[in-house]
């Protein structure tokens, strides 16, 4: 017998002549999170299988699979031909010695003639005849003998499934622009997408010195929190400092927010283009701040073409914490270093802007074009592994 690590899929199994595409990405994704361990990776129809690792890697290769979108549930299992006698021996040796249990099989290989609650009693009644101190309940046990009888003439045999992210394989949703601040909203989104196949790219708007260093390594830590879920993360921080300079100095202290995101959008779309993302990603929701009414989020919709995806919009604030906290950003995001925004925010922002109005007080802007130009021209681009 051989101990090894089953891997199981969620949504993968919907998506019919196109499978294998997504399964060819996922064993991507796969060997790229067990990157620098030790460990041999093969697929079969509808399991994945880590073998021939050191046993003391075993929570760290559970660990990080369970980050990795399109593994639904993970399984440590021992590997065993499917020979009846063997298999019989092993779920034996293996169980404890007393105890109320039962056996659940799966018979995935058809060409065994039994029915699977026929092995199943066949294997109980073994393991009771080596153990009198074992009693069957199939209700209320203590352990439950799981067996797998899968195609390739193996079976596995474990206790427990492990939950996993689900979802689908990072980079079959195409390319998102994540508007990432230190906040505890954008990380989150980027969970969100990323669960649904989108590689997420990253910009962040730094207005040094008005924001200090440490509010920058907050986001790049951050991304580094984002990774094992996301991958690996291109993050592009935007000297912003002038930008909201002229927006302060030419428009009315309560559109400055609006012009601020709607410069944010423009540049976004821009460096979006530049690599090939189909969508600007968000983590507004709706009515939480001024800038997130349904208002406001017309009128910074209006200078880009790309789609706006916002997958916070329905959410309270309680629910993105919850997931925050799941995914272990909460406690960076709530570090008490200033972003950009909350730096030149005022009082009282317009709640209601419209769109007119914000293209007049924009037009006030004497080289908004030109600080756009300046602004991505001198990007700094930090790859986030």
């Amino acid at each position: 017998m051989e101990k090894i690590i089953m891997v199981r899929v969620g949504e993968l199994f919907l998506k019919g002549n196109n499978r294998k595409y997504f399964v060819t990405l996922l064993d991507k994704n796969i060997l790229a999170a067990l990157n620098g361990l030790e460990f041999r990776f093969h697929s079969t129809q509808n399991r994945m299988y880590v073998e021939k690792y050191e046993e003391d890697d075993e929570g760290e290769i559970l660990r990080r699979l369970q980050c990795v979108f399109g593994v639904s549930s993970l399984s440590p299992a021992w590997k065993v031909e499917s020979d009846f006698e063997k298999i019989r021996m092993l779920c034996d040796e293996i169980s404890p010695k007393k105890g109320q249990f039962r056996v659940t099989v799966n018979r995935a290989d058809k060409r065994i003639q039994k029915k699977s609650m026929e092995i199943a009693a066949d294997i109980g009644g073994y393991m009771l005849s080596k153990s009198p101190e074992r009693k069957v309940n199939l209700f209320t046990y203590d352990f439950d003998v799981n067996v797998d009888m899968r195609e390739d003439g193996f079976s596995y045999v474990f206790y427990e499934k492990i939950v996993a992210s689900g979802g689908l394989p990072v980079g079959c949703g195409g390319n998102g622009m994540l508007l990432l601040s230190g906040g505890i909203d954008s990380p989150v989104a980027a969970y969100c997408m990323a669960k649904r196949g989108v590689k997420i790219y990253a910009v962040h708007f730094h207005s040094f010195p008005y924001t200090s260093e440490l509010a920058k390594e907050k986001v790049i830590n951050l991304a580094k929190i984002l990774v094992p879920y996301c991958g690996e993360i291109e993050l592009s921080v935007v000297p912003f400092t002038d930008i909201q300079y002229a927006i302060k100095e030419n428009c009315p202290i309560e559109y400055m927010i609006t012009i601020m995101r709607r410069f944010m959008m423009k540049i976004s779309q821009k460096l979006a283009e530049s690599k090939n993302c189909g969508a600007i990603l968000t983590g507004e929701s709706l009515g939480q701040v001024a800038s997130q009414t349904m208002e406001s989020i017309q009128v910074t919709n209006s200078v880009v073409t790309l789609p706006v995806f916002r997958p916070l919009i329905g959410m309270d604030k309680t629910e993105i914490i919850e997931i925050a906290r799941k995914i272990g950003t909460f406690d960076t995001s709530i570090l008490p270093y200033e972003d950009c925004c909350t730096v030149f925010l005022p009082k009282n922002p317009v709640i209601k802007p419209s769109i007119e109005k914000a293209v007049e007080y924009e037009n006030r802007i004497p080289n908004g074009a030109e600080l756009i130009e300046n602004a991505i021209r001198n990007v700094e681009v930090l790859q986030i592994r």
